[in-house]
């Protein structure tokens, strides 16, 4: 069973394996830009929440501005 283990090309089956599937796992896990600049990226999407949040707030203070005057 020894002999099996020590086998090269069983050796090298296996580390190419565990190369293989941490490269798999880096596919699906890694969130990598290489190669795209920032400025085809565009508005991230926090700065659209930020965006937003400053459009709502805006609409809600402009809402009680008006309901003061009535």
């Amino acid at each position: 069973m020894l002999e099996i283990l020590t086998n090269p090309w069983v050796i090298c089956f296996i580390v190419v394996s565990v190369i293989v599937g941490n490269i798999a796992a880096l596919k699906y896990t890694a969130n990598m830009n290489v190669g795209k600049p920032s400025k085809l990226k565009g508005e991230s999407d926090l700065d659209k929440l930020n965006r937003l949040d400053k459009l709502n707030s805006a609409r809600k203070a402009a809402e009680q501005d008006a309901h003061k005057d009535a």
